[in-house]
């Protein structure tokens, strides 16, 4: 592997930006689409063929310098790759989502006066993502961190002139800033304690950083790993979108749909994922911190689901599953099956991506209405868009032969199979999530595609299916929703595809005790039969059918009846209200006393309006001892003589 074959793979998208946001009028709307669109397809194919180099041709993993930003007291500071097989799969993800949703914007954005800016916006997350997933040093992962959440913000608010648009950016920006400070004192602690910020020198440390202590408590001082972990995954629980530091991406869904496709299920929202699986080394050394995720993790997978069945919104209930899968992942970050918690991110990104592009079809078709209860029998009208939603639909909920299946089943067996603390809450929440998962999954297939219409004058009359310009992306990634998963479940979990990249310890490897039962894909298709996730998953899509299509008044008198835990759902448990009415004036509050008594008061007043006004008063004093007159001095003189006298005499001899 050399680097003039990596090089342009990050920088191709990031020459496409400059050029379309800097020189989008001289290009034109075409130019723009023609340079981001054939920037990314090359760097997909120059992904495509790193992965290729490395299964077929068994090219060795590349980690180099590019070149060296700074040195200072021993610290080098420089732009470098590490592509291993962890790496260079999450290359060919992301590269190959993006240039979906570069050809999908095509036609969705045709009509936007900021058609140049989409496209440089989008290409340059492209760039940030690819240079975050394949640094080999903690400094660059930090600058693709940052620069995501930066492109994030600009692409979520990009209808600047809509107020909800703003707020939702800023939203997006304030919370995972949060996140981006535990993250921060986690990369400055494993400076602290390693004296480098390059991945093979401090997970080398890693042993030895495990015995050290971080003095918490002078009587109970913690372990300096734990810290470290602890830290590194509030960031994850920022980027990932997990409970409390989740009320962000809901409301992203202000941004332009193709959006919704890259940012929320194959990008910046599995960043999070991914840095976890690269710090395996050190997680592995920390089962406190391990613990720490797949609790939270579960919970974010079952209660976030549940948010899904109450909203009416077609992206929100998508947003709110992208929550959900992305906690089935990070639990099983915290069962150790790291290999495990990324095969499902590649399979969930073709799959959510593949429902986030039907969800922008069904919007523009139906003239910018996104309230499903305004929809219904569209199957008719777009029927493309509605078999690849339903393909879509069916890999999510774990549909034995979709690529789902494999991934979220393997995701609840190792979860099962954990020895961790915690473990056998989050069996029970991952596997009462299959059938919230299946309930709200279908109840929007049934109200959007099924039924009868219920579409207003305004969008009957307007009502037109979209182009191929955007049902091409849709059956490109229907393909891998429904084959990826079968064809690589083998390599990926069993093989030891990640051999080099992931690190687990002998005691916690659940997914080594499941490959000794593995017995093909085909068979493991064929359990399904004779295990729970399909019959709860299958109970959730009768459920759905039932309450939407057979009886729709059930589910009115069944809201009626169980009152608070609707307006608890309502309100999304309360977080949204919580933060903005207990915790931002609680904020602003602090904010307000710092500056009145800290700053005016104290800084201000004392020290800095304080010393002047002191010193004036001591001038003014001193003035009135210069009065001119010598009998005045003489008088002073005699006293100051008589003082030292006095001083004199008054010493012991």
């Amino acid at each position: 592997m050399s680097l003039a074959l990596l090089l342009p793979i990050p920088l191709l998208p990031l020459a496409a930006a400059v050029l379309a946001g800097l020189a989008g009028r001289r290009v034109g709307r075409a130019g723009a689409a023609g340079l981001a669109i054939g920037a990314v397809a090359l760097s997909w194919a120059l992904s495509c063929v790193v992965l290729w180099r490395m299964l077929v041709d068994h090219a060795p993993d590349f980690d180099g310098t590019v070149y060296v930003w700074g040195v200072s007291g021993g610290l080098r500071i420089q732009v470098g790759f590490l592509v291993d097989h962890l790496t260079a799969l999450m290359m060919v993800v992301v590269t190959f989502v993006s240039l979906c949703v570069h050809v999908y914007t095509v036609g969705y954005m045709a009509d936007d006066p900021g058609y140049q800016r989409f496209f440089a916006y989008i290409a340059l997350f492209t760039f940030s993502m690819l240079m975050l997933v394949m640094a080999n040093n903690f400094m660059q992962l930090f600058f693709g961190w940052e620069a995501v959440g930066l492109v994030s913000y600009l692409l979520i608010g990009f209808w600047y002139t809509r107020p909800s648009a703003i707020f939702a950016s800023l939203k997006a920006f304030i919370v995972n800033r949060i996140g981006d400070f535990g993250f921060l004192l986690g990369i400055a602690a494993v400076l602290y304690y390693t004296g480098s910020l390059d991945y093979h020198t401090v997970f080398a440390a890693a042993p030895a950083l495990a015995a050290r202590s971080i003095p918490v408590l002078s009587s109970a001082p913690g372990s300096a790993i734990t810290f470290i972990c602890v830290c590194l995954f509030v960031g994850a629980m920022g980027k990932s979108a997990q409970m409390p530091l989740h009320v962000w991406l809901p409301d992203s869904m202000e941004g332009p749909t193709p959006i919704s496709a890259l940012i929320h299920a194959a990008t910046m929202v599995t960043a999070g994922i991914f840095m976890v699986a690269r710090m395996s080394p050190l997680f592995e050394r920390s089962p406190t911190a391990l613990s720490v995720v797949l609790i939270i993790g579960a919970t974010t997978a079952f209660f976030m689901g549940l948010l899904g069945i109450v909203n009416n919104d077609i992206k929100r209930v998508i947003a709110y599953s992208t929550l959900s899968q992305l906690g089935y992942m990070t639990a099983a970050l915290g069962a150790s099956a790291y290999g495990a918690a990324i095969f499902h991110l590649m399979t969930h990104a073709f799959f959510k991506a593949l429902l986030f592009l039907a969800a922008g079809a069904v919007i523009i078709a139906m003239h910018h209405e996104q309230d499903m209860r305004k929809m219904g029998g569209l199957r008719k009208r777009m029927p493309v868009t509605y078999w690849t939603a339903m393909v879509g639909s069916l890999a999510l909920i774990g549909t034995p032969f979709f690529s789902g299946y494999y991934s979220k089943d393997v995701l609840i067996d190792v979860i099962h199979a954990s020895r961790q603390w915690g473990a056998t809450y989050a069996y029970w929440c991952v596997l009462l999530g299959v059938f919230v998962t299946a309930l709200y999954t279908f109840r929007m297939m049934f109200l959007t595609f099924h039924g009868e219409e219920r579409l207003d004058h305004h969008a009957r009359e307007h009502f037109h299916d979209v182009g191929w310009n955007m049902k091409g992306p849709l059956v490109a990634l229907a393909i891998p929703s429904l084959l990826i998963g079968q064809l690589t479940i083998a390599p990926l979990l069993f093989s030891g595809f990640f051999a080099d990249a992931i690190h687990v310890l002998p005691g916690q490897d659940v997914l080594a005790e499941l490959a000794g039962a593995w017995r093909g894909s085909l068979r493991f298709s064929l359990a399904a039969f004779s295990s729970p996730p399909l019959y709860i998953a299958a109970a959730g899509v009768l459920t759905a059918w039932v309450f939407v299509l057979r009886q729709p008044q059930w589910g009115d008198a069944l809201r009626a009846r169980l009152g608070l835990l609707t307006r608890i759902l309502d309100n999304k448990f309360y977080f949204d209200w919580c933060n903005e009415h207990v915790l931002a004036p609680l904020t602003r509050g602090l904010g307000w006393l710092l500056w009145r008594e800290g700053d005016q008061l104290l800084i201000d007043g004392v020290a800095v309006n304080g010393s002047a006004e002191t010193i004036g008063r001591l001038a003014r004093l001193m003035r009135r001892l210069q009065s001119g007159f010598l009998y005045s001095y003489a008088f002073w003189m005699i006293i100051g003589l008589a003082a030292l006298v006095g001083w004199f005499l008054s010493r012991p001899s």
